[in-house]
């Protein structure tokens, strides 16, 4: 049974331009000890739907699913007693900007305890203890000292740290790290990664790593889905994605990687995630896709069949290139551009 199990999510906000839609259809499930990156451009939905998950989105915010379930437990049927009794327990999130996320009025050893407060049965001795023993686990040094420390008193990478420290401090059996390497420098953000990586090892928890990195999923990820203005739009295992992807958003993101490039010019994908104004009516990526035809103008794609990835795309590319009947379809047609 999957520990994580998410079928037809839909998110809707309501707006004063009308109801806008962030989240549309996406399909998710995590294993124990499974490591799953949720990756796309910013605005793709992605913390959206993690949010949803945890129970944290805004009044203004309506959830629907066909299946949302954690560990056998239906998240929809629970009261919001029951919801928090699980979230920062059993469930838990790293935020993407740490030093937003820590409370600048309390040190981060207060912080570290409530949670422990909240959530366990510890008395005031046994939560200091244990506050140590995660900010040494998570290779903070001098931990007893630190625990003194005010957010603002710690750099980037201390600070996303402590994150993980107060994530893990109930053993949670989910984690959920949003863009958990995001502004930090290459060398602490590698050192961000092999401590989750480790820590889901020596766990068996499972991971949802929500990331736009294609570089930190080729690291870590067993699986991957590929988000796309609220849409799932590629899932597959993460050598099965980078060896033979079929969405073009997908092929894109992977030409954008440097290392992948033999142009001088670093290529880029034209345009931007649509918005609640201009989402395009049949294909969400066809005004910026280099593959698109008629009709992806004129119908929505359906979900491909699951050795193409379930590619959100008419003709799915095979190997990263247009099939020759794709290839045939791009062709002008008729005097109107392809």
């Amino acid at each position: 049974m999957s520990l994580l199990d998410i079928r037809n999510l839909r998110v809707r906000f309501a707006t004063r331009g009308g109801t806008f839609t962030a989240v549309d259809g996406v399909d998710l499930s995590v294993d124990p000890r499974e490591i799953v990156a949720v990756v796309g451009e910013s605005g793709s939905g992605k913390s959206v739907a993690m949010l949803a998950v945890m129970g944290l989105l805004p009044w203004t915010a309506t959830v629907e699913a066909d299946v949302l379930s954690f560990d056998g437990t239906d998240l929809r049927a629970l009261s919001k007693a029951a919801r928090r009794r699980i979230v920062g327990r059993d469930i838990a999130m790293i935020f993407q900007e740490p030093m937003t996320s820590l409370n600048p009025c309390f040190t981060v050893g207060f912080q570290i305890r409530e949670m422990l407060r909240a959530h366990t049965g510890l008395d005031r001795a046994a939560r200091q203890r244990r506050a140590v023993e995660l900010l040494a686990k998570v290779g903070i040094p001098e931990p007893e000292r630190r625990l003194k420390s005010y957010p603002h008193q710690m750099s980037g990478g201390m600070s996303q740290r402590v994150m993980i420290a107060m994530a893990i401090s109930c053993d949670p059996k989910l984690l959920i790290a949003d863009e958990p390497t995001t502004a930090l420098d290459v060398t602490i953000q590698a050192q961000i990664l092999d401590l989750l990586k480790a820590l889901q090892r020596d766990t068996g928890m499972g991971l949802v790593l929500i990331t736009h990195d294609m570089g930190v999923v080729a690291e870590v990820a067993d699986r991957v889905l590929v988000q796309y203005a609220g849409r799932p739009v590629e899932t597959n295992t993460a050598q099965a994605l980078f060896a033979d992807r079929h969405h073009p958003y997908t092929e894109a993101l992977l030409a954008a990687l440097p290392e992948r490039s033999t142009a001088r010019r670093l290529p880029a994908i034209p345009g931007v995630v649509p918005g609640q104004f201009d989402r395009p009516p049949a294909c969400v990526f066809e005004p910026r896709c280099a593959f698109a035809f008629r009709q992806c103008r004129e119908a929505a794609p359906t979900p491909a069949a699951p050795e193409l990835g379930r590619a959100l795309c008419h003709i799915p590319l095979v190997g990263g290139v247009p099939t020759p009947v794709r290839a045939e379809a791009h062709r002008p047609r008729d005097g109107v551009p392809a």
